[in-house]
């Protein structure tokens, strides 16, 4: 399936912690090679999706890591390269990992006592917002109360951030509200992001301003990422987000060569804003 051009939270982060990096993914589209880290959040956001496909009283912690397996047999039909990953690394060593993970899920909430519906799992929403651009996001989980109030859940296999470094975290889960808002006519009361790696969970209520914010932010993003269409400058910006990136080898930071830039990619990413 085709999809319009649309921004998405990651992307917007790319590009605030390093325009290149953001023009190398979203322009160029240059192949990254997949990490066990990712690899790891997907699986355990497909066994934690397909939970509630049992029945209620089933969603035990002993079906849900029943659950790894096939969920990863889905995985490898789907992309066989991700099996390279395991040809220095333990696959066994990294199932356990994974297995851990979703036995923490349990400490987090109780899925015996939930009932999202299909529709409200793994949603993908893509919303004009009224400044013509169009955002999309993917929200794992959208829980309806009996008095009709919304609650988004998000799943991360990492670890809760410091309060300090917490603003990209409130950012996606008050994005995902807007993005219900532009598409549903409803906004959710309540956010939560699960931390299964810290066992831990961070709560936000929803407030009047968020949406006006979040446009706000995604418009000034958005002339930035133009700014750097019309001189055709996306530059590095080096952190200690540098090391897990794939794109050293052509980035100048560290020696590289900055490859040409995708044109057909940059006319795909200026229609973005209708």
């Amino acid at each position: 399936m085709r999809y319009l051009p649309a921004l998405s939270v990651s992307r917007l982060n790319d590009f605030k912690q390093c325009p290149l990096k953001f023009r190398y993914r979203v322009i160029d589209r240059v192949p990254e090679p997949p990490s066990s880290a990712a690899t790891k959040g997907t699986l355990v956001h497909s066994v934690l999706e397909h939970l509630y496909d049992l029945p209620a009283q089933e969603r035990t912690i002993g079906r849900a890591t029943d659950l790894l397996e096939p969920r990863w047999a889905a995985m490898v039909e789907r992309d066989p390269e991700v099996q390279k990953l395991f040809e220095e690394e333990s696959f066994d060593t990294w199932l356990d990992s994974a297995r851990s993970l979703v036995r923490t899920y349990f400490n987090r909430e109780n899925p015996v006592m939930l009932s999202p519906a299909r529709s409200n799992r793994e949603r993908m929403l893509t919303v004009e917002l009224s400044s013509g651009i169009r955002f999309r996001g993917v929200i794992d989980r959208i829980d309806v109360a009996p008095s009709g109030d919304l609650r988004v859940v998000d799943y991360k296999t990492g670890k809760m951030p410091n309060p300090n470094y917490q603003s990209e975290a409130l950012f996606q889960i008050r994005a995902y509200g807007l993005l219900l808002k532009e598409a549903d006519g409803k906004e959710p009361l309540q956010s939560q992001i699960i931390y299964l790696g810290s066992d831990s969970t961070l709560t936000y209520w929803t407030d009047d301003k968020d949406n006006a914010l979040v446009e706000d932010t995604i418009v000034s993003v958005w002339n930035q990422i133009l700014d750097c269409l019309d001189t055709g400058v996306f530059p590095p910006r080096k952190s200690k987000l540098c090391n897990w990136c794939s794109f050293q080898s052509i980035c100048p930071e560290f020696g590289g060569e900055v490859l040409p830039i995708n044109e057909a990619g940059v006319e795909k990413l200026r229609k973005v804003q209708v």
